[in-house]
């Protein structure tokens, strides 16, 4: 069998897999449960920017350069910023008990 050169692999982006309600919550699922704040701040980044970070923006009640800001590696958004994202992108902030096993 032949190795595959890197440079021969399609492109992938995870923002072309966000396309349904179902893949964008799983994978933001996915980041929560990773448990590190980085990792959800970076994937509703890579949300927003699916679903166009300026609509977004807009209907979370703040400014692009604000929501860019705010998903960035060194951002620290407010709950009311989350909330606001979550809303925009029509999903909802829910809370879970943990298992034991967790």
């Amino acid at each position: 069998m032949s190795a595959t050169k890197i440079d021969t692999l399609p492109e992938w982006n995870i923002q072309d897999q966000l396309e349904t309600p179902e893949a964008v919550a799983a994978y933001l699922e996915a980041a929560f449960d990773d448990g590190d704040p980085q990792a959800i701040t970076t994937a509703l980044g890579d949300v927003a920017k699916a679903k166009g970070m300026a609509a977004i923006a807009g209907q979370a009640g703040i400014t692009r350069e604000g929501l860019y800001k705010a998903l960035s590696k060194k951002g620290d958004p407010r709950l009311s910023t989350l909330l606001g994202v979550f809303a925009a992108l029509g999903l909802r902030l829910t809370a879970a008990p943990v298992s034991p096993a967790e």
